[in-house]
This record gives structure tokens, sequence and C-alpha cells, in this order.
């Protein structure tokens, strides 16, 4: 029998290998999974890879990692404004502008977006899979992981944040591990926070969920005293953990400097009043009903789970629902947070109810098929991998961008007078200006772009009023020696300049109006009023009815 059984093991171990090779080599549901997110969200339907561009920062991101890459150092002074020169600056998300800044000097826009968009379809395949590491039925699963996906679709941007949505679930399925099954393993949240420091400000958010969980067990351990021993071990542990990544998260450019800064422009009153990514969400788009769903369910759920004395998750769900409703930018961390919380308790109903049904009933028929799923769900192959890759590699197969979209910047107003706008001193929409420093950096400096925590409120107060024709416009023209003015038509600046006799439009479109200093006075229109008085009669304009928010960086 021994002699049997050792001639077996070289054959099962045979056909273990090749069942992994197969494995490997077969797509899996959940490649199929990934590619469906990549042309659902930036193939098949418009505005496709260019929704990644629709904010101007991640203009003035790709030049900040060129300066890093040609000078071989971080930037301490700001380059891009004639409002603030070389004013003390943090280029606090530096790493991530050198991977941009790389992405653009290989492929153009087109290595930009593509990156972008694998970090999205990576970040909610993660998501996924830690959902069904938790527990949750696969169907519930696919269908809370793609309410997530869609609510966090308002912040789909080729920009640095993209990164903290990755880094956080990853990180959450670490801490999930460790609390299952306490081990080394957690320590790598040590590097992994130094590396995040580095790549955006939201590192924070590891603090949080760390200092909350030794936090909550030092609570427990007062108490409980029944458990008191082990909630202060785990408590301590924590404290210990929470306080090598804040160490770890120093090493950075800056040192604690960052640390500063970024409390200060999370904390800045006019930020919260004046930024729209820093305003509370409208629910009107489908995106931001996604998020009503989850919100209304995660609430719920964090009500049971209190009652379970799972007071982390509950206040991981509770804390995020509120920065969610006061933020729109936080959506997606809500979503991060509260989506896997609520597929687990969501299967406990569902597998009770369909475990109840006849056997051949569609109610236990769709459980089974979703037990089914759940195996593909969880085996990884190269085949995503390999589909990524092949996007790039088929010429011609995919409308990449040349450019930023012509439906949120000013392209052919600028194309048409490039002379009168490159290297000027252009008063111009904040974002406008982020485009202006992609295109013409570095002979061209702005007056405010999408920097707000560098501009902060005395030069955001100005940009206001100009733009919206405040009492000192005019000083503030006079003040900064403007050369142009690039404005939306509907901007009550613009029909200030129409009356103003020393300024006249040279450029415009439906999206945008171009004003420059006139040369030789006066130039009357017909019957000898000015231009503008004959188209508007009165002269007067006023914002948008339905314009409520001062402008400033999108969701």
């Amino acid at each position: 029998m021994q002699a049997i059984a050792e001639t077996r093991r070289p054959v099962q171990a045979a056909e273990g290998d090749r069942k992994r090779v197969w494995n490997l080599l077969v797509p899996s549901t959940l490649d199929w999974f990934f590619i469906f997110l990549v042309l659902w969200l930036f193939v098949l339907v418009e505005p496709g890879w260019n929704r990644l561009l629709d904010d101007g920062d991640t203009g003035w991101h790709i030049r900040v990692g060129e300066m890093i890459l040609s000078s071989g150092s971080v930037p301490t002074t700001d380059p891009f404004s004639f409002s603030k020169p070389k004013a003390e600056w943090f280029a606090w998300e530096w790493l991530s502008e050198v991977v941009l800044a790389e992405l653009h000097g290989w492929l153009g826009l087109k290595g930009v977006v593509w990156f972008a968009g694998v970090l999205i379809a990576a970040f909610a395949v993660l998501l996924l899979r830690y959902t069904l590491w938790l527990g949750a039925d696969p169907l519930v699963a696919l269908l809370t992981t793609l309410l997530a996906v869609g609510a966090a679709s308002v912040h789909y941007l080729a920009r640095p944040h993209l990164f903290t949505m990755l880094l956080l679930v990853v990180s959450l399925w670490i801490i999930g591990r460790d609390l299952r099954r306490p081990g080394r393993a957690v320590w790598a949240l040590v590097p992994m926070a130094a590396l995040w420091a580095n790549l955006h400000g939201g590192f924070l958010v590891l603090l949080f969920c760390l200092g909350s969980v030794g936090g909550v067990a030092f609570l427990e351990a007062a108490l409980r005293r029944s458990e008191r021993r082990t909630r202060l071990a785990q408590g301590g542990r924590y404290a210990a953990l929470t306080a090598a990544c804040a160490a770890a998260t120093l090493v950075n450019p800056y040192g604690w400097e960052l640390h500063r800064h970024i409390l200060s422009y999370l904390s800045s009153d006019w930020i919260k009043m004046s930024i729209a990514e820093f305003q509370s969400p409208s629910f009107r788009a489908e995106n931001v009903l996604q998020f009503e769903i989850l919100l209304i369910s995660g609430l719920l759920v964090a009500g049971r789970l209190l009652w379970e004395r799972r007071y982390v998750d509950a206040l991981w769900i509770a804390a995020w629902a509120h920065f969610s409703l006061q933020s729109a930018r936080h959506i997606p961390m809500y979503a991060i947070f509260a989506a896997p919380l609520v597929a687990v308790e969501g299967s406990k109903a569902w597998r009770a109810w369909a475990l109840g049904q006849p056997r051949k009933s569609p109610g236990r028929t769709l459980y089974e098929f979703g037990r089914d799923l759940g195996a593909g769900l969880g085996r990884a192959t190269l085949w995503s991998a390999v589909f990524a890759l092949s996007l790039l590699a088929v010429p011609g197969l995919l409308k990449w961008p040349s450019d930023f979209p012509e439906s949120e910047f000013p392209l052919a107003v600028i194309g048409r007078n490039e002379n009168l706008i490159r290297g000027r001193r252009v008063f111009t929409d904040d974002g406008w200006a982020d485009y202006l420093l992609y295109r013409f950096f570095p002979v061209q400096r702005v007056f405010m772009d999408g920097r707000s925590d560098f501009y902060g409120e005395e030069i955001g107060e100005q940009y206001l009023d100009l733009m919206y024709g405040r009492p000192r416009w005019r000083e503030l023209l006079r003040k900064y020696e403007f050369e142009a003015v690039l404005v939306p038509p509907k901007r009550p600046l613009a029909a200030l300049l129409d009356l103003d006799p020393d300024w006249e439009r040279c450029d415009e479109d439906e999206d945008a109006v171009l004003f420059v200093p006139r040369a030789e006075g006066p130039n009357p229109g017909p019957g000898g009023a000015h231009p503008a008085q004959a188209r508007l009669g009165t002269g007067i304009l006023v914002p948008e009815a339905n314009e409520t928010v001062p402008p400033g960086r999108k969701y």
C-alpha cells in the first residue's frame, strides 16, 4: 500500500501542476469582470477615455513631473503663477506626477488615460475580491461592487487620488486579515505608508483606519472586563502600528511640513465654501444616485453592526458617510468602506431567503448560479494584464485623446489666438489655466490655476472678484497688468468688458470669449453705440440662474 501511495504522489503532483498552469492560462470570471469594466467605463460609452481629462489639473501634474525628471529635485517654490511668484509650494504628489510625466513622455495623453483607466479597473477588481474574502455571496458582491464603482465615478479623473483608491482597498484587506488572525504581515503597511505619502495626501485615511482600530480596542478594554487583556494587547499593537506608519509618512521631501500643509488645506473654511469638489453632493446625476443607495443601505447596516458590537466597522461607515455628505470628493472613500460591509450583511438575508426556496425555483437557481460564479471570481490569471496591454498595441482600435476634451476647454479659441495667449498674462477660468500650463509651460504663467491649497483665500477672492465683476474688478485688472481675458461668455466679467472702452472682443465661440486691451481706443458700433451695447441691449449680464457654486475644480 505504501508503494502504491508513493507511486501516486508524483502523478498527483503532475496533475496539480497542469491544473495550475491551465488556471493561469485560461481567462477567469475575474478577468472578464476587469475587461467588462474597461469597456463599460472607457470604450463603449461616450465620452470614453476623454472623461479622465475633464479636470485640467492633470496638465500641471504632468508638467511638475517633467520638471522633477529634468532637474532631479522636487520643487519647493511655485513655478507656475505670476500672482504668487516663487512663493513656498508643496508638490505633495510628486511621485504620482513623475509617473504621469513618464507615461506622457512615452505615449502622450494616451498613456496617461490608459494608466488611469487600468488603475480604476484594478481598484474595482480588488474591491470585489476583498468583498468575497469577507464572505459575501458572489452575486451580492458583484452588485455592491458595481454600485461602488458607479458611485466612485464622480471622481474618475487622471489624477493622483486614484492611487489612494487602490491603496485603501489593499490596506483594508491587510487590516481585515490581521484582525481575524494577527500576524507580522500587517507591518507591510509601514513601507506602504511611506510610498503612499509621496503619491497622494490621502495617506491620512490609513492613519485614521489604524488609529480607529486601536482606539476602539482601548475603549472596549475599559468597558468589557472579560476581554480586557485581549483588547489592551490589540490596542497597544495598533497604537504602535499607527505610530510606525505615521513616522514612515515623514519620509517625504517636506517632512512634517507636508502633514501641516494637508491638514490646513482640509480644514480651510474658504476652500470648503468655494471649491466645487469640496461641496456637498447634488443628488441628481446617476452616479450620485448610486451613492445614495449605498448611503442608505450602509447606514442601516451600521446600526446592525453596532448591535453585533462590531464597532470599528460601524464607525468607518458612519464617519465616511458624514465626510461624503460634507464633500463630494469623499464619495469614493465612503463607497470603499461601505460596499463590502453592505454586501456581507445583504448576503445573509439573500442566503436565508434563497435556501428556503424549492430546489428548482428561480430564486434557488439564481443562488446556485452565484455559487458557481464565485469559483471563477476567486481565480486570477494573466489575461487582465494581456488585455490592458493589448489596448495600447492595436493601432486605430480606440479613440485615444490627443488633447484635452473640447467640451471642457476652449481649444478652438486658444488655437486660433495662440500669439495673443502664449506667454501672456491671461485672466481665465482656473481649470482653463491648468490647460494653458499644460499647453504652453514653461513660457506660460497664470493668475490662478487648480491648486487652491497654494493660492488660498486672498488670491481666491480676487479671482472671484474678477470673474463675477465685483466692485474692484477693474482695479485688479490694472494691478496684475493682464494682457488678455479668456472667460465663459455668461460670466459677468464678459459683459463688463464688452462695455469697457479699454477692452475689445477679438474672438469667441459658444463656450469662450477672448478679450484683449484695445490698441486705438473705443471702436463704436452701429449708431455710435459700443458693439456690446448693440448686442445686449441694457448691457447687464448676470450669472446663470442655476449657478450656485463659484467656479472651481470639478468632482
